[in-house]
């Protein structure tokens, strides 16, 4: 199968490669040319474990291009994916900025001069299909295609596996030729059993939204149990063990910590909630995760305050973890985004590290921030120590030596990672999140 991706962010890189991986042969295309500079010498320009090896792979192997030229692209596949970014506008109403997935229907629409099939990969509101079908339709009255959606559900930081193994994929389509050309494309996966669900357009496009809104309502819901242990004196390490258990529960994303972030959640719960206002209907569960995990961020910070007697100024703050989650250089929407700055206004000195997002914090985070090459130095003469994000190189730091280097052996531990009574034992005053 010839395949066409538009669009060279986290999907669609992710996307293309993959295909390519199945044995297809694909050409991403990107109006930045330095980009595509870039990763036709295989080099990538995100961090996502195993991608840049087989970027190179499938490039050697001659399945994988990349170009800005869409006049060749175009034409040249039977099957063109729409993947490119969709951000929340900057009114923060949340509806979808859907500017360039339109403008990539207004650049395919007078390229198709015979049968394609055009699949949107791009979160995007119910609607959104139809209206890169009426975009064709107007620009280019003789073309013959179908329009299909196809909902990513790639896990930053584990996304290759997510693609090749994943736990279903949704297909929404029209009529059995575009279905039929989605399951040849998903042809290797029959192998493994992977779940072929196939929906109408409208569906599919909501199934996206609701699932990720779904995984914000747990992760809101087990910060506010957190904080119901706290003040209890209970623990939710054990709680969620317990109810985890449960298989009508499950223990996945019954994480305490910060609050979610990255490029899905908040933007995906937003969307929803405005569709269902636009429709008359209620997402007051939605809308209650939203503020849930607001708050928990604040909550964050009075976490940190308390812990240095209630006033940051003056005081050095070490920084463990940037990004939204481990695995990634993703700063989208990272609790550190809202904590950091409160902290670094009210006078505390701020030293971070991070082991692959500091370089996109620094676009992202106010200047005063001491970045740190490990996390050691974060922790030379620090008041209180804070680790943000669980990535695994934090899991079994040494901490005599950390407890050696603070300036006071105060450990902040936003993720848990950490149990408190040895903590305790080795001379830290450690709070956790739900713990006593």
């Amino acid at each position: 199968m010839k395949i066409t991706i538009i669009g060279t962010g986290y999907v669609g890189l992710v996307s293309g490669t993959c295909f390519s991986e199945f044995g297809h042969e694909v050409i991403c295309i990107d109006k930045d040319s330095g980009k595509i500079r870039e990763l036709q010498t295989g080099t990538v320009p995100i961090y996502e474990p195993g991608l840049q090896n087989l970027v190179q792979k499938n490039i050697q192997e001659n399945r994988l291009r990349f170009d800005t030229d869409a006049r060749k692209a175009i034409p040249w596949a039977d099957t063109i994916f729409i993947a490119v970014g969709t951000p929340s506008t900057r009114r923060g109403d949340g509806y979808a900025d859907l500017s360039f997935i339109y403008e990539a229907a207004r650049e395919i629409a007078p390229l198709i001069t015979e049968y394609k099939l055009i699949v949107n990969k791009s979160t995007a509101p119910v609607g959104t299909a139809r209206q890169i079908a009426r975009i064709i339709r107007e620009t280019n009255p003789k073309a013959e295609f179908d329009i299909a959606s196809n909902p990513e559900f790639l896990r930053e930081g584990a996304a290759i596996n997510d693609f090749m193994r994943p736990d279903r994929v949704v297909i929404g389509v029209e009529n059995d030729r575009a279905a039929e050309l989605l399951r040849d494309i998903y042809k290797p996966l029959y192998l493994i059993e992977t779940p072929i669900v196939q929906a109408d357009i409208e569906t599919a496009e909501l199934i996206k939204y609701a699932a990720n809104a779904f995984l914000a309502v747990k992760i809101s819901y087990i910060n506010e149990i957190a904080s119901l242990c706290e003040s209890l004196g209970a623990d939710v390490i054990t709680l969620v063990k317990a109810i985890g258990l449960d298989g009508r529960i499950g223990s996945k994303f019954l994480h305490p910590g910060p609050g979610y972030g990255g490029s899905c959640f908040p933007k995906d719960t937003l969307a929803l909630i405005r569709m269902a206002q636009e429709q008359g209907t209620g997402a007051r569960i939605v809308e209650a995760a939203v503020e849930v995990n607001a708050a928990q961020k604040a909550r964050m910070i009075k976490k940190i305050r308390d812990s240095l007697g209630g006033n940051e100024a003056g005081k050095t703050i070490g920084i463990l973890g940037l990004t939204f989650k481990p695995e990634t250089d993703d700063m989208r929407d990272a609790p550190s985004l809202t904590i950091l700055p409160v902290l670094l206004e009210k006078g505390a000195k701020i030293q971070a590290h991070d082991p692959q997002g500091m370089d996109e914090a620094r676009h992202y985070l106010p200047v005063g921030i001491e970045y740190k090459e490990n996390p050691y130095q974060v922790c030379d003469g620090a008041d209180i120590v804070v680790l943000m994000t669980e990535w695994n190189q934090y899991r079994a730091l040494d901490l005599e030596r950390i407890r050696s280097l603070m300036k006071k052996a105060v450990f902040v531990d936003l993720r848990n990672v950490y149990d408190p009574a040895s903590m305790s034992a080795l001379g830290f005053t450690y709070s956790g999140v739900g713990r006593s």
